[in-house]
């Protein structure tokens, strides 16, 4: 069957468009794509359908090479290789749809092979896409972050490919497109949004990134989204706030040499916003915002400070029993104030935090109890009033279930030696 398509393909311009529409069809088959890429012939009189002069006859053999770019078959993906040039070669110029199938194109083959990585870089794939990144089209713009999120999460994009990248006006684009994403369109903000947070991940380039404004800008973005939280909020809102959320929290995270902190309390408060729309509608986000406010609060006593007079302690202990993750990165925040010295811990002791931190002591979870027992460590240290309250709630009684448990045993022993004295002294 393929072979009688393929015949049909080198005949007149109906039969040539019949016989495509059919191969777009039949490729979708995974054993048909293998099929086809192994007969003689079939690949190279495609393409010559592919750069033919006729706009139907083109956009069907673009359509049979973008199911064939579905392939997780890394065979049939370089198969596809000597196609690249013209994919590339076709994102100047011609109509709006043809450019969407031929970015959808570049980007799945992107995904499935590095041999087709390494030819786009010398035929120039990074200076194409920041000439398209200036379009005034959402589609090419999307398909163009698109591919773009598939190069920057290869395996080499951290030594080949996001230096050229950094080296064109791509970031700046980049990150206009996220901070616009509510006006200009979301799925355009969201893989815009992905591309930042890939680089930053490299943690190699932020400085670049950094001295584009990018902490403020994602700090202003960040106010903006948790302003739209309400029952109309744009759909798949969550999908922007995820990797805003990510960058931030990665960018806070970097010893950079720069000043990176955005003292500004109103950045708590879209936080809490956020937390409280999507706790139940999209968990997932919850550890997004919990790693955040951790790199705000690990060295900057403002925000610590800023927690605690907006009175959002009460909200983040609600947080407590939300998941494991969650647990201990609350847990996390807390000793991250508590650190700060007896102003804080005494803060924190008016709250209603050891009440909840019992039931928190005594889970099968080694990892949460463990964070828990650094807080109280720290609790006791600076606030010696906490130690007795919690002898008086019957805390002692928690510790003591642990010191059979072989990595807690130490550190249970050592708040029951802390406790000793006001429950001596009681």
């Amino acid at each position: 069957q393929v072979l009688q398509l393929l015949r049909g393909m080198q005949k007149g311009s109906e039969d040539k468009k019949r016989s495509l529409i059919q191969l777009r069809w039949a490729l979708q088959n995974k054993e048909t794509q293998q099929n086809f890429v192994r007969l003689d012939g079939s690949i190279r009189t495609l393409i010559g359908l592919f750069t033919s002069s006729l706009a139907d006859i083109q956009m069907e053999a673009g359509h049979c090479l973008h199911e064939l770019s579905h392939s997780s078959d890394p065979a049939v993906a370089e198969a596809c290789l000597p196609v690249t040039s013209y994919l590339l070669t076709y994102l100047s110029g011609h109509s709006v749809e043809f450019m969407e199938l031929c970015l959808y194109t570049l980007g799945n083959l992107v995904v499935e092979s590095e041999a087709v990585r390494k030819q786009l870089l010398p035929q120039g794939i990074i200076p194409v896409l920041a000439s398209c990144i200036q379009s005034p089209h959402e589609a090419v713009l999307e398909g163009l972050g698109y591919v773009l999120s598939q190069l920057l999460q290869a395996k080499e994009a951290p030594t080949e490919i996001i230096p050229l990248v950094l080296d064109s006006i791509l970031p700046q684009h980049m990150l206009r497109l996220v901070c616009s994403g509510l006006k200009t369109g979301m799925g355009t903000a969201v893989e815009f949004a992905w591309c930042l947070h890939y680089i930053i991940c490299s943690h190699k380039f932020n400085t670049v990134l950094l001295s584009l404004g990018a902490l403020p800008a994602l700090t202003s973005l960040l106010l903006e989204l948790a302003s739209e939280i309400s029952q109309d909020a744009p759909e798949g809102l969550e999908l922007l706030v995820c990797p805003v959320l990510r960058c931030l929290s990665n960018l806070l995270a970097e010893e950079t040499g720069c000043e990176v902190q955005i003292l500004d309390e109103r950045l708590l408060v879209a936080l809490f916003l956020i937390l409280q729309y999507f706790l139940q509608r999209h968990p997932f986000i919850v550890p997004e915002c919990l790693w955040l406010l951790n790199n705000l609060t690990a060295d900057e006593p403002f925000f610590c400070s800023a927690l605690l007079s907006l009175d959002l302690l009460p909200a983040l202990l609600q947080l407590l029993s939300c998941s494991q993750m969650a647990s201990v990165l609350v847990l996390t925040v807390l000793c991250n104030i508590a650190v700060k010295g007896p102003a804080y811990c005494q803060q924190m002791h008016q709250q209603p935090v050891l009440p909840l931190l019992l039931p928190t002591l005594v889970l099968p979870d080694p990892e949460v109890v463990g964070q828990c027992l650094e807080l109280l460590h720290l609790l006791f240290l600076h606030w010696p009033e906490a130690a007795a309250d919690f002898v008086r709630q019957g805390g002692h009684l928690a510790l003591e279930q642990h010191q059979s448990t072989p990595e807690l045993q130490d550190r249970a022993q050592a708040l029951l030696d802390m406790v000793r004295q006001p429950l001596g002294a009681s």
